[in-house]
């Protein structure tokens, strides 16, 4: 039987994710290069440039889980732009809820960008801290992968309610 230890979250603004910038691409390659993502290093890259940007956006939030080990979780979040950017996967998430439901769910919602647990971190509820932590009572908002079944049950058991689904794409909205 393996000794869980205590896992310590810590809240960070833009400026002080961005000095964690190596901690979290290390977090997020060890995460997302496996199973269901299976990203390669391009993608690890993308990350950490694209982290970089979203670390300057007005209202940008990251939490930090560490433990004895080191950083074994983190997510990131900050408020949804109006309208949606063309860019990412706004296209698929606007085919999804439409013009209506966009401005009905998400205008001024957080979006949660990215939530990853390590492997070695998991089954010890992290994930719903780590949500409960970044968005507290706001709402919120995020989306997943249709080949992510375990996201998709962990959020729904979480009391996420899906929102809509497009392109292998799924959106939750974290109720008030």
């Amino acid at each position: 039987m393996t000794e869980r230890t205590d896992v310590r979250l810590e809240l960070l603004t833009g400026e002080q994710a961005l000095a964690r910038r190596a901690e979290l691409i290390d977090l997020y390659r060890e995460v997302f290069t496996g199973p269901p993502w299976n990203e390669g290093e391009g993608e690890v890259a993308e990350f950490g440039v694209r982290f970089a940007a979203d670390a300057a956006r007005p209202g940008f939030r990251a939490v930090l889980a560490v433990d004895d080990a080191g950083p074994c979780g983190f997510g990131t979040a900050w408020p949804t732009a109006t309208p949606l950017p063309q860019s990412r996967s706004y296209g698929k998430v606007l085919a999804a809820l439409g013009p209506d439901g966009v401005s009905r769910m998400l205008a001024g919602a957080l979006q949660v960008d990215e939530l990853a647990v390590a492997p070695r971190a998991r089954g010890r509820g992290l994930a719903g801290r780590i949500l409960h932590l970044l968005c507290g009572q706001s709402r919120g908002w995020l989306l997943t992968s249709v080949n992510a079944p375990d996201a998709i049950r962990l959020y729904e058991r979480l009391g996420w309610q899906r929102a809509g689904e497009n392109d292998g794409i799924v959106v939750f909205i974290k109720p008030e």
